[in-house]
Parts: structure tokens; sequence; C-alpha cells
């Protein structure tokens, strides 16, 4: 299967150069496995952009939707260490999406990702959702793996750096993942391909870019 689980938390920010190395020494050495040993966590996977920004991505697929509300997660965030703490001060430009996988198609995954964004219509998006899946299937498209679509939950999906009453537009924000054997495979697979399905249903479509895989990480390898 192409994605494990059903639920997914993507995280991207900036870090100032200055902190940059600290950052990648964190999220390497304490950040990814601290997340994946959660219970219901299965697995992460951390990027960086080839054309896109924010410039670090981070997936966290989980069993469920459910465990990314759950008190064993909660209590994660209540707990953070010093380091993280420290970190994630620094986190510039953050977006964060808690979300269901609602399609997911092929098989594997790639060393390349390309990431859509699309602000969905309010009330009813079921057409927008039917709409994607239609383009959703790799089928023999040269270099691409997999497709999948994640939806964000608006009552989660905040950056851990705003305050609570913060503005947050991009909360309810969809996000199509693209996994591919390179990113210029990618790039040619995202141009124009949702362009029809967005505009149909009476989406915007907010941005798209690529990212090369960094790292991955399964809760079989702690």
């Amino acid at each position: 299967m192409p994605i494990a689980g059903s639920g997914m938390l993507m995280t991207s920010m900036d870090i100032d150069p200055t902190h940059e190395q600290e950052f990648n020494q964190w999220y390497d050495r304490e950040h990814l496995a601290e997340r994946v040993a959660i219970d219901g966590f299965l697995e992460a996977r951390r990027y960086v952009a080839v054309d896109a920004a924010p410039k670090y991505l981070g997936l966290y697929s989980t069993q469920t939707f459910d465990v990314l509300d759950s008190d064993a997660y909660r209590k994660a965030l209540a707990s953070q260490t010093a380091w993280s703490l420290t970190n994630i001060g620094r986190f510039k430009n953050m977006l964060r999406s808690v979300a269901r996988i609602t399609v997911s198609r092929g098989l594997g995954r790639g060393a390349a990702l390309g990431l859509v964004r699309i602000r969905p219509p309010e009330g009813d998006a079921s057409a927008l959702r039917n709409a994607l899946q239609e383009q959703l299937d790799p089928g023999m498209i040269h270099g691409i793996i997999s497709m999948h679509l994640i939806e964000s939950d608006p009552r989660l999906s905040r950056p851990l750096t705003d305050a609570p009453n913060a503005p947050n537009p991009a909360a309810r924000d969809w996000y199509v993942l693209i996994d591919g054997t390179d990113t210029d495979a990618v790039t040619a697979t995202m141009a124009g391909r949702f362009d029809a399905a967005t505009t149909a249903a009476g989406a915007t479509l907010i941005s798209s870019g690529s990212y090369r895989l960094m790292w991955d990480l399964a809760k079989a390898d702690l």
C-alpha cells in the first residue's frame, strides 16, 4: 500500500540559516523518533524543498485519524523537551495539517514528492473530492509511483507557533501528494493536472511545489 494508516500529520516550516544545522540535528536525532514512538503513529518522512516553500516538510502517518486527537498525542505535545521547545520557537512560515487520508492510489513511495495545496469551497466539498479522485490514478505515468489526497481537519490544524485565536484560513486546506522517482516527473505531472477539477468544484489552487526525500523512519525501526 502507498501510505500506511488513514491519518496524517503534515508540517512544514522555514528556519533561519543561523539555526539550520541545529534544527536538522534536532529533527534527525530526537524529533522524528519521538513522534513515531507515540501510540498509533506508524512512520514519518522528512523532505527538503527542490522548488517549493516552506523549505522543510514532514509527513507522519497514523493508524487512524483519531490518533491525532488522542490522549497519547496530546501528552506528547504537552511534554516537549527543552530542545524541542527551542527549535519549535524558531519555526517560520509554519503550516500544520492534521488530516484524513481520503484517497490513496498506487503502490510504494518515491524519492521525490509533489505537493499541491487546494482550498476547498465552503460547505459540501464532495464534488471536489470526486473530481480530484479521477486525477489521482498513477496508471502508467512515467516516474509516478502513487498519488494521495489528504483533507485537513479545521479544528485540529493549527501551527504550534500560533496564538490560539489567530486567524488560520489554511486550517481547512487539502493537499495532493504525488510520490515519484524524481522531481522532474512530479513537476511535469502537477502542471495543470488539477486546474479543471478545482475550478469546476469552486475551489482554489493555492500552490504547488516539489520536494526530495531526506529520510524516513518506521515504527519497526525503533
